[in-house]
């Protein structure tokens, strides 16, 4: 893939990343009206994480990694980086911290943090064994 079709391919999955993460923050806060706690944000970055994990798992469970390097691209670096949004969460951290929160601002800080490491870790060992079968 030249690297002009690949700034194509990021750019254009990063759009719909974006589009994905305003369509589901959407539709998670008008489950949850008035929360104070970011759940939006938490659940599209869970959400998100555990996406790269698969990718990043089925490349290393795939025989030959490297024919799958446009899915990386796609998905992992273009779809997630568009639709992950951690700086958000910082914000929404710093926020709820200056408003008289600590703990909720502790709890999204850590939780955020926790959540998509796990699920990062159950994505890429899920990803493993997909890749295995392939």
């Amino acid at each position: 893939m030249s690297a002009v079709v690949a700034l194509l391919v990021v750019a254009v999955a990063g759009g719909l990343g974006a589009a994905a993460r305003f369509v589901v923050d959407g539709a998670v806060r008008a489950r949850t009206p008035g929360a104070a706690f970011p759940w939006a944000t938490v659940v599209v970055n869970v959400s998100g994480s555990l996406l790269i994990g698969l990718v990043t798992g089925v490349l290393l469970g795939a025989g030959d990694p490297s024919s799958l390097e446009p899915w990386r691209l796609a998905v992992a670096t273009g779809f997630c980086g568009g639709y992950t949004t951690f700086s958000t969460a910082m914000v929404e951290t710093v926020r709820l911290a200056r408003s008289g929160r600590a703990r909720l601002a502790l709890a999204n800080a850590l939780g955020t943090m926790a959540l998509t490491l796990v699920a990062v870790g159950v994505g890429i060992a899920v990803g493993v064994a997909v890749g295995r079968l392939g």
